[in-house]
C-alpha cells in the first residue's frame, strides 16, 4: 500500500495511515513494514478501513485506513509503502528507460549532472540523472537508458513507471529496468 496520508490518533498512542493497496491484501493483526525514506520499522495492523467502516480485510484496488498502534506518528510520512516484511526493498540508484515530452508539454533537453524531481506512488524525491558514455543529451520526443541516483531511498521494483519535473516542468516518465542488488 502506497503511503499517501498519515493521522495521529488517541495522543499519539495510534497512527492511521490512508492509501490504495497495490496488490494483495491486509487483515487486522498481520505484521507490515515500512519502506522508504525513514523506514524499516515493522508494526502490527490494529484496524482496516474503508470509507471510515471498519472492514475484516482489504485487497487491491481498494483505498483504505490502516490502523497502526505502538508507533509514532513522525516515522511514517507520505510517499512510504507498507508492505509484507522482506518483499520490496527502498533503493537510492537505479537504471531505467527515460521518455521525455514534446517541448509544448514540457520536455527539455536532459544532459548528465541534471538535477530531476522523480515521482513514484506518492513520492516525489529529487535525483541526478547519468546519461550512458557517449551520449551527450537527450532531446524531447527522444529517450534512452539513464541511470538516476536518488537523494533519499524509496521503495522501488523492476518494470515500476514513474514520472519525472525538469525546471518545475512535468517533462517525461520512464519505467525502471534495473536496480542494484
Amino acid at each position: 500500500m502506497s503511503v499517501e496520508d498519515v493521522f495521529s490518533l488517541r495522543q499519539g498512542r495510534a497512527v492511521m495511515l490512508a492509501g490504495r493497496i497495490e496488490r494483495g491484501r491486509v487483515r487486522c493483526g498481520d505484521e507490515v513494514e515500512i519502506v522508504g525514506p525513514g523506514g524499516g520499522a515493522t508494526a502490527h495492523v490494529a484496524g482496516v478501513e474503508e470509507g471510515r467502516a471498519p472492514v475484516d480485510e482489504a485487497s487491491a484496488g481498494m483505498n483504505v485506513g490502516v490502523l497502526l498502534r505502538d508507533i509514532a506518528a513522525d516515522a511514517v510520512a507520505r510517499g512510504q509503502v507498507l508492505a509484507a516484511p522482506g518483499s520490496i526493498a527502498a533503493h537510492t540508484a537505479f537504471t531505467a528507460d527515460l521518455t521525455l515530452w514534446s517541448e509544448e508539454q514540457g520536455g527539455a533537453d536532459v544532459v548528465s549532472g541534471d538535477r530531476l524531481r522523480f515521482h513514484t506512488r506518492a513520492a516525489a524525491v529529487w535525483g541526478t540523472v547519468v546519461l550512458p558514455q557517449g551520449i551527450e543529451v537527450v532531446r524531447p520526443l527522444h529517450g534512452g537508458e539513464v541511470t538516476v541516483t536518488l537523494e533519499e531511498p524509496v521503495a522501488l521494483e523492476h518494470g515500476q513507471r514513474f514520472a519525472f519535473r525538469h525546471h518545475t516542468r512535468a517533462a517525461g516518465c520512464g519505467t525502471v529496468t534495473r536496480l542494484p542488488r
